[in-house]
């Protein structure tokens, strides 16, 4: 038998989870050493098979377990990747290692860096989340896909609520929690439309994905439902007009949990919503194609101009991630083989951009003591390492050649010029605007004179810090360099897709 490896990358962050609260709540060093271990870990499990799929036979799902759960309702524990999701896989290893570095914490007494409070029930939680998003990433039954969706979304709100700044968190956390349950409910309800159709269609009552994407679903079925499923998922992904909990979430959240919500969180809504509203039913899909590209379109630009005129550095981000998954979105809507493969290597990419800049972000706040942009100035004289990393994802954001963000971008935009060129014209407004806002605030906040208040109360960034900074602006720049480390791949995936939309 072969190795079950995406059950053990899936349940490892929960059972490390529950292994670090064994730990004695007065050992936070040893918490966080479990922790780094079981992240370290992940993130060499993830990459392996990221690279065995990378190196073999890219075609269909591969690494394929199948258990029986509860054969009587159709519903087991059924795993594969493919050319979309191993590199999510990826990502969120990625993500999970760079977020138990970030939160370790500073020995400086002046720093307020890391999670200091009860680090054994931070991580417990965070590791709760990641298993239910590697889950998600993973799974090829609708039912249990469900069911680690709910698991990634349920710690968020104790996450934000008990360790987030203390000014909106609980706020933020319940506006959050109730966005994502309302439209996962409305997607489960569809999700249950299709079990029952398919099983009068077939004879065969199942959850299972891959026999769903042959069940025959009739037009007028498809038309009906598509839109609440996609958009039910959609909400996660931070689709226009349902985006408005994100940002506050982003800036309510403590920093480890800011980089797992823009960098992996909104790609979960993203991915179940085109592996379960486009991939099962993708005569639905080319009906509502134009309005989602809508939607998706007025949030590129939106998102932009919002994030143009923030003064909190933490907003500012917050809006630009709901530009730039409203470009994967867009990317998704087009439904030909430019659009999807940008939107599948566009999902990575800002996956690893924006947790680069929540941790930069939380790394200045923790020294400085406020995120008000006009307010900070001379970062780079203390925080070079810092500096250099949030310039990277700034070219990254900005889809400068060279790097990840361009090699997204690019075929997003191909991609809806064959679909609709006025609306690939206007949703290039955002790439203007994005450059102008980055650009000004790096000036500002790296650049520009130090105030007198903060001279002499501001140090470097630890070691811990600089191995996150560098593990993220690897990833984004070895994609920009060397796009064949992951496009082909994608790419497979999307042949699989357009082979479900009949070559559309």
């Amino acid at each position: 038998m072969n190795f079950p490896i995406l059950s053990v990358i899936t349940f490892l962050p929960m059972v490390a989870g529950v292994i670090i609260l064994m730990v004695p709540a007065n050992r936070k060093t040893e918490a966080r050493a479990v922790a780094l271990v079981a992240a370290t870990l992940a993130l060499l499990l993830s990459g392996w098979v990221y690279l065995q799929y990378l190196l073999g036979d890219m075609t269909g799902y591969q690494f394929v377990e199948q258990y029986n759960w509860l054969p009587a309702l159709g519903i087991s524990l059924q795993f594969g990747v493919d050319g979309m999701s191993a590199p999510l896989v990826l990502l969120t290893g990625i993500v999970m290692f760079t977020g138990v570095l970030i939160s370790w914490g500073d020995d400086d007494p002046h720093v307020m860096a890391g999670i200091q409070d009860r680090p054994r029930e931070f991580f417990a939680f965070l590791f709760l989340l990641a298993g239910g998003v590697f889950g998600v990433f993973v799974s090829l039954d609708l039912f249990m896909l469900f069911f680690f969706y709910e698991i990634a979304v349920f710690p968020m709100y104790l996450l934000i609520a008990i360790w987030g700044w203390k000014v909106t968190r609980e706020y933020a956390a319940m506006k959050l929690t109730l966005y994502l349950f309302i439209g996962s409910v409305v997607a489960l309800v569809g999700a249950l439309a299709m079990y029952w159709t398919a099983g009068q269609n077939t004879g065969i009552y199942t959850f299972d994905m891959l026999q769903l994407e042959k069940a025959g679903f009739s037009s007028a079925f498809q038309y009906v439902w598509f839109l609440p499923v996609f958009l039910g998922f959609a909400v996660l992904g931070g689709i226009w007009p349902f985006h408005n909990w994100s940002p506050d979430g982003h800036v309510a959240a403590p920093t480890a949990v800011s980089m797992f919500h823009a960098g992996v969180l909104m790609k979960l809504g993203a991915f179940a919503a085109l592996r379960v509203g486009v991939m099962l039913l993708p005569e639905g899909a080319k009906a509502w194609a134009w309005l989602i590209m809508a939607f998706a379109g007025i949030a590129v630009v939106y998102g932009a101009y919002i994030a143009f005129v923030q003064t909190d550095l933490k907003y500012m981000i917050g809006f630009s991630s709901v530009s730039h998954m409203g470009l994967v979105v867009l990317g998704v809507s087009t439904l030909n083989h430019d659009g999807l493969l940008g939107a599948g290597v566009q999902m990575f990419s800002h996956g690893v951009m924006t947790a680069l800049f929540f941790a930069i972000t939380g790394m200045i706040y923790d020294r400085a003591h406020t995120r008000q942009i006009p307010e900070l100035g001379g970062i780079a004289k203390v925080m070079p390492f810092a500096t250099v990393g949030f310039i990277i994802g700034g070219l990254v954001s900005m889809g400068m050649p060279g790097f990840s963000g361009f090699v997204a971008e690019f075929p997003i935009f191909m991609g809806v010029w064959g679909r609709q060129w006025l609306l690939a014209v206007v949703a290039s407004i955002s790439i203007v605007i994005t450059a102008a806002y980055i650009m000004r605030n790096i000036r500002q906040v790296f650049f520009s004179p130090m105030p007198e208040k903060l001279e002499g109360h501001i140090g470097d960034v630890t070691v811990l810090d600089k191995v996150a900074i560098v593990t993220l602006s690897f990833f984004m720049t070895v994609i920009g360099m060397f796009p064949a480390v992951m496009v082909p791949m994608v790419e497979k995936g999307v042949e699989n897709i357009l082979r479900l939309l009949g070559g559309a």
